[in-house]
């Protein structure tokens, strides 16, 4: 059978078999478009995120947000404010676990991995394995954290903002769901504030009473210089340069403690002033996008899936059969010939 042949042949099926053909598609067709009926419908909320400055506050704060996305390799001021990314802050485990074992009191007090797992096995089908629901809250928040990892996402847009959505089959889901994921990545920012302002300020106070150690020894040996040096003449220099040099450190450890001073006036503001570094500019409020597979486009892909499945079963016999003789040609093709060849001799012999 030749390719011209086959050709022929399969165009005079479909011709004859274009019902069942017809038949098969739409049948397709309408399956797929019973199956988008099956999807649950997902809504996504979204946030925008920016940080707080102030114009009052040091260089460093002029750059936070350099330093909360990354762009700057080290901050300017590395005590003064946090320099984590904060995309993989909010979509860090930390986060997400942290997130997950909260509770909110609109919905039983349920936490939010419980809701979670709820929603995830309600858009389950039947034939789909189920989310058993944890016993331990380690596991709980593990499998809380893993399906949020799924649903959220973080990124930043054209002008720097933080864009933060959630997306979930629960619409009511969306608006607590999304700010206390907000409140997370906030209360990291103000803790770490408040932990580095603390390490600042005892490390001050360590300094300080260091200084004033030094300067009671320094005390020390002057009084006891002024004592061994009563009845000398203060013109000897082997007494006035020991003075002088006591005078001088004296005055540079005061320096010293005077900046220690200020240092922790300021890490003691800084650590009474725990005020968020982060403020929601568009707040996850409805309407919220809705996710959903179109079911006119799918009843045309399912027709056109139909239509080429059942030609493919119709043919598949000439198919078969077309691929059948190819093969016996290629490989038995010339010894095919020579027996055709001798058998035709040997018969006109036979009549002559």
């Amino acid at each position: 059978m030749t390719s011209k042949e086959l050709t022929r042949k399969v165009f005079i099926r479909m011709g004859k078999l274009k019902l069942i053909l017809l038949i098969c598609g739409v049948g397709c067709a309408i399956l797929f478009y019973l199956l988008t009926k099956t999807i649950s419908v997902e809504y996504t909320g979204t946030a925008t995120i920016f940080p707080l400055t102030a114009s009052n506050e040091s260089s460093s704060t002029s750059n936070l947000l350099k330093e909360l996305t990354g762009a700057s390799e080290m901050p300017k001021s590395f005590s003064q404010e946090a320099s984590i990314n904060i995309v993989e802050l909010a979509m860090s485990r930390r986060t997400r676990e942290a997130v997950a074992l909260e509770r909110l009191p609109q919905f039983g007090n349920k936490t939010i991995s419980e809701l979670l797992i709820d929603a995830e096995n309600d858009k389950k089908s039947f034939l789909s394995a189920k989310v058993d629901m944890p016993k331990t809250d380690s596991a709980l928040k593990a499998v809380g954290g893993e399906i949020l990892n799924n649903l959220q996402t973080a990124k930043f847009t054209k002008n720097g903002l933080l864009e933060l959505s959630f997306t979930n089959t629960n619409k009511q889901l969306i608006t607590p769901v999304t700010n206390i994921i907000i409140n997370k990545i906030s209360q990291f920012y103000i803790d770490l504030k408040i932990r580095k302002a603390r390490e600042d300020y005892m490390f001050t106070m360590r300094k300080l009473d260091s200084l004033n150690e030094v300067l009671d020894a320094f005390d020390k040996r002057a009084v006891t210089m002024a004592n061994t040096t009563m009845f000398v003449p203060g013109e000897k220099i082997e007494y006035t340069i020991p003075k002088e040099n006591l005078i001088t450190d004296k005055e540079r450890v005061l320096r010293q403690k005077a900046g220690a001073a200020n240092n922790r006036e300021e890490a003691l503001w800084r650590l009474q002033k725990a005020t968020p570094i982060i403020e929601t500019l568009d707040k996850p409020e409805p309407p919220f996008k809705k996710n959903k597979p179109s079911g006119l486009l799918f009843g045309m892909v399912g027709f056109i899936l139909g239509l080429l499945l059942s030609s493919f079963i119709l043919i598949f016999d000439l198919l078969y059969k077309y691929i059948n003789a190819e093969i016996n040609h290629a490989v038995f093709g010339d010894e095919e010939e020579v027996a055709s060849t001798s058998s035709d001799v040997s018969g006109n012999a036979a009549v002559k």
